[in-house]
């Protein structure tokens, strides 16, 4: 899978789900509690959990993260190799195009 694939793929998913990503890459595990607390705070706002559970189900399918249950009853949440990757590359991207002019603009 190519870089330009990796970065076309995870700009077909939304800003949430972006932040969702953004937001996992910083532990190795979140449960859906700590998750809901973190972008809630982002956002300044209390998120609704439903949406939050559909969010984190589309990055399951997509392969970006993985579901755990720990203990029988709480269920954790982590990156997987696909979706750091996904998420590495799109931040290079970001970072290749912050300020970025063409010089068609200064003519």
């Amino acid at each position: 899978m190519s870089a330009d694939t990796v970065v076309n793929d995870l700009a077909n998913y939304t800003a949430f789900q972006r932040d969702l990503l953004w937001a996992l890459s910083h532990d190795d595990t979140h449960n859906g509690r700590s998750l809901k607390t973190e972008l809630d705070d982002y956002y300044g706002e209390d998120l609704d959990h439903g949406r939050l559970a559909q969010t984190l189900d589309a990055l399951v399918e997509g392969d970006l993260v993985v579901r755990r249950t720990h203990d029988g009853r709480t269920t954790e949440y982590r990156l997987t190799e696909h979706g750091r990757r996904a998420l590495s590359t799109r931040q290079a991207w970001q970072a290749g195009h912050r300020g970025d002019t063409t010089s068609e603009e200064h003519s």
